[in-house]
């Protein structure tokens, strides 16, 4: 999948999934902080245990997950620059989401998670974060997915600023509320049957 974003916005954005050649692009977005805090998009798989771990080891193990395919997420670019990156993968490549209680299983239906996105300082409210939904929901749909779901914050219930991205993104995008077990934080889903 390499595709231009539909979305009107003010940019022209490519966006194309994580594979060993773009993994420089990574580390551009990422910077040497490692995104949020070192995390290098390891949280929804071994949990707080990344931040036991020094950055480089969480970056070392995110990119054994780019080498080994297939590829765990999506960057866009506009032009050559990386200025956004979703995680889009089966639910279960990101099992710590089982750890968390408000965010328990719905049902057994085998859905992709769209578990987090960064956005580069300069983008952010820009359209970006509706082009990677758009784009995870199609790459999805291309890799036989039923559904696709999404873990956001509710900004009319919390102030909190969200990796996991706000709900009217999501809502705008065609997903549905599917469960709801903590206010601020509900799940929807896109069926793509």
């Amino acid at each position: 999948m390499h595709r231009k974003s539909k979305r009107t916005c003010l940019l022209d954005l490519d966006v194309r999934p994580l594979t060993q050649d773009l993994w420089p692009a990574l580390e551009n977005l990422f910077g040497p902080r490692g995104a949020c805090n070192g995390c290098w998009c390891m949280y929804w798989r071994i949990g707080a245990e990344y931040r036991k771990r020094d950055r480089h080891e969480n970056k070392k193990a995110f990119r054994a997950i780019v080498n080994a395919g297939p590829p765990p997420g999506l960057i866009a670019f506009e032009g050559d620059l990386p200025v956004g990156w979703c995680q889009i993968t089966p639910r279960d490549a990101v099992p710590h989401l089982e750890k968390i209680r408000s965010l328990r299983r719905v049902d057994e239906l085998p859905v992709w998670s769209i578990s987090c996105f960064y956005i580069r300082i300069g983008y952010r409210k820009r359209g970006v974060t509706t082009a990677l939904i758009e784009s995870a929901v199609e790459a999805a749909r291309a890799a036989g997915a039923p559904a696709i779901e999404a873990y956001p914050l509710d900004a009319a219930l919390t102030p909190s600023s969200s990796w996991t991205g706000f709900v009217s993104s999501f809502l705008r995008a065609g997903f549905q509320e599917v469960a709801r077990y903590e206010p601020p934080r509900p799940i929807l889903r896109k069926m793509l049957g």
